[in-house]
């Protein structure tokens, strides 16, 4: 399938609609929109739906999709700042605080990303690529390639480009079939080889191959993540869609728990 950048915005829009239980026009209003948020077996695979609150913006307004425990606190936020307000503090505690009654804290906070299809191409790399399928995946569900693989979801695992150094595998990024009509990638490269342009190869190189295979490549960062999200300018990538969600209470502590250092 020849895709533009329309289609692809436009196939993004339509995803991200099925995911917050709302239309795609909603995101290109020009006032804010809150739903009640539902399951669909449509949404991306590893979102655990309904939302509490999920709160998006592709730069025009502000859709939340929420459940009714806390839909008068979320208008009334989104009401009360700009769109590109709602995702940064000092506004951000004013959610928190008005999530906390209700057992909520504010847990993920990311840009997504969609190719350019003027500014992907082809980036030359310095060693070899080879293109990968789940047969070859067996085993590399390792610390060193979590990014680019998911051991938690194998089956989402289908397609990958791994750069070779004499034979080693020194870089690899891999993509997940998170929805019928776009596929997430994530990128890996061993400390020993990266800020030589091995990323932006293997990242560039796999989009091409997805949309080849008549799907959207859409790729995640957080904003905190330079490295991450100079990765996505250099292999072609621009920003789409912000997404900011709130968990419980118990998640979030279980999350900070984990993440603590041993």
């Amino acid at each position: 399938m020849d895709f533009t950048n329309e289609d692809i915005l436009r196939i993004a829009l339509r995803q991200s609609a099925v995911d917050l239980s709302c239309a795609p026009e909603d995101f290109q209003r020009g006032e804010n929109v809150v739903v009640a948020s539902r399951a669909d077996p449509g949404a991306r695979r590893y979102l655990e739906l309904p939302f509490a609150c999920d709160l998006v913006s592709y730069g025009n307004n502000v859709v939340a999709s929420v459940g009714e425990e806390c839909r008068a606190a979320v208008t009334d936020y989104i009401g009360r700042f700009p769109p590109e307000r709602c995702f940064e503090t000092p506004a951000l505690h004013v959610l928190d605080d008005a999530l906390r009654p209700v057992g909520l804290r504010l847990c993920f906070m990311a840009e997504y990303f969609l190719p350019d299809l003027t500014a992907l191409r082809p980036l030359d790399c310095p060693y070899e690529l080879r293109i990968l399928h789940p047969e070859d995946f067996a085993g590399l569900y390792t610390d060193a390639w979590s990014n680019a693989l998911c051991e938690k979801r194998r089956t989402l695992d289908v397609l990958a480009v791994g750069a070779y150094d004499g034979g080693r595998l020194i870089g690899l990024a891999g993509c997940s079939a998170d929805c019928d009509s776009m596929w997430q990638i994530g990128v890996d490269v061993l400390p020993g080889h990266r800020r030589r342009g091995v990323a932006s190869a293997l990242t560039s190189r796999l989009a091409l191959e997805i949309l080849a295979r008549g799907k959207v490549p859409f790729y995640c960062a957080a904003w905190s993540n330079v490295r991450s999200v100079r990765n996505a300018i250099r292999s072609g990538f621009r920003p789409a869609w912000v997404e900011l969600t709130a968990k419980s209470d118990a998640v979030v502590a279980e999350m900070n728990a984990r993440r603590q250092p041993s």
